[in-house]
């Protein structure tokens, strides 16, 4: 029994599936996770000494590469200082202002601890200015695990929401509409039927838990307009593309509509736990303790978080962007050149330097689209980049990261690894 395998047993006798986050457990790809000892630039590094190039990166945070010194230094920093005051920061204050400067939209910024913090706040937030109860999302979108956005997804142009996960009541997914993504014609029809009930849309600015599935021309700009026209919110979950694939993120990169909230998480902490909420100054003022909608959090704007994340805004220029864009670029193309000489049938699709691989041989839009995919070919690819040292997403529906950090070395291992996993993909 390897290192890996030793210490998933023991976890799995004191942490429910060995795991803190459900896909850890390797569930869809079969075998032991890869427990990490330390990681450095590009790298990660098991409990068994192997080094791993790591297309992972903390699933979006590491946008500038492992334990990058300088952010590391601003941590010790602060935690030298004290680990957490529960009174506010000039850290808090200076990490705003470098949101709104990259994103204007936030006009005021409130910080959480979470992602699923974030969007759960603008949920409340979007039922408490407007009044209303009714929230709609797309399926195959994740906003984190609150209850009201754990809805699943029916058949038909659009559903109300059923629960996603045993614990979650039909009361508290009933106020939720399920809608298939990238369907104007259904999402102009819930509003429609019952525009002056639906308190906010919320949406993931470009999808990429279903795998990356980006928005098609027009479609965020659709959910402005309709919300716009029928007095509802519209949400902007940039969770996962906030900062990582732009400057200011996916926002930043399509443009011609403005939210009325946007969360924020990953790389705003630069590895750290600290996520935000931000938008519109008269929505943000009616959170506590300037209005009725009440948030908090013990942890919220911790000092050792603020520091990472402003040290990694900072850091991210935009040499670290076009960077990003130029590695993910050519992996994009090593990927599908290598699937192609095997004859496998795949997608590659990609919300700037997000990406992701389907094996199935047609575009990727909506999430049964998603489903449909040969989910065992890519079980076979990804372990086989596994023994190759090379760490994927372990799930068919995950983007890929690439990070500052990725060199021509760690390029070289990841597209030296690739026909033979290709291979692997094609023998069922």
């Amino acid at each position: 029994m390897n290192a890996d395998q030793d210490l998933f047993e023991r976890a799995r006798k004191v942490i429910p599936g060995g795991v803190s986050s459900p896909v850890r457990a390797f569930g869809s790809v079969g075998g032991a996770p890869v427990f990490v000892s330390r990681a450095s630039g590009p790298y990660i590094v098991g409990a068994d000494g192997v080094e791993y190039v790591d297309l992972v990166c903390s699933w979006g945070p590491a946008l500038l590469g492992h334990a990058h010194p300088e952010v590391v230094e601003a941590v010790r920093g602060a935690a030298g200082r004290g680990l957490s005051f529960g009174a506010p920061t000039e850290a808090e204050v200076e990490l705003a202002e470098a949101i709104r400067s990259r994103v204007p939209a936030a006009e005021l910024v409130r910080f959480v601890s979470t992602g699923t913090e974030a969007t759960m706040t603008a949920v409340r937030l979007a039922r408490g200015a407007t009044g209303r109860d009714i929230i709609v999302k797309f399926a195959g979108c994740y906003h984190g695990h609150s209850d009201a956005l754990l809805a699943a997804a029916g058949s038909g142009v659009a559903t109300q929401g059923l629960p996603g996960s045993a614990g979650v009541t039909a009361a508290a997914a009933a106020d939720t509409i399920v809608v298939g993504y990238n369907d104007p014609t259904a999402l102009d029809a819930v509003f429609e039927r019952m525009g002056d009930r639906i308190a906010a849309v919320i949406t993931e600015a470009a999808p990429a838990n279903m795998g990356v599935v980006p928005p098609s021309a027009g479609f965020n700009a659709l959910i402005r307009e309709l919300t716009a026209r029928h007095g509802a919110l519209m949400i902007l979950d940039e969770v996962l593309t906030g900062f990582r694939v732009g400057p200011a993120g996916w926002l930043g990169l399509e443009g011609g509509y403005r939210p009325d909230l946007i969360t924020f998480g990953k790389v705003v902490g630069g590895g750290m736990p600290l996520a935000a909420l931000g938008g519109r100054a008269d929505l943000l003022g009616m959170l506590a303790p300037l209005g009725p909608v009440y948030q908090a959090g013990t942890l919220s704007g911790n000092p050792l978080a603020t520091a990472a994340g402003l040290a990694t805004l900072r850091l991210a220029d935009d040499a670290v962007y076009e960077h990003v864009n130029r590695r993910s670029a050519e992996l994009q193309s090593a990927v599908g050149e290598a699937l192609s000489r095997a004859g496998v049938p795949h997608v590659v699709q990609n919300a700037g330097n997000l990406f992701s691989v389907f094996f199935r041989a047609e575009p990727v839009r909506t999430y049964d689209d998603a489903k449909d995919q040969d989910t065992a070919a890519f079980a076979r690819f990804f372990h086989s980049m596994l023994d190759s040292g090379i760490a994927l997403p372990p799930s068919a529906f995950e983007a890929w990261f690439l990070s500052a950090a990725h060199d021509d070395r760690a390029m070289a291992r990841i597209t030296d690894a690739l026909p033979q996993a290709a291979r692997a993909a094609a023998d069922s």
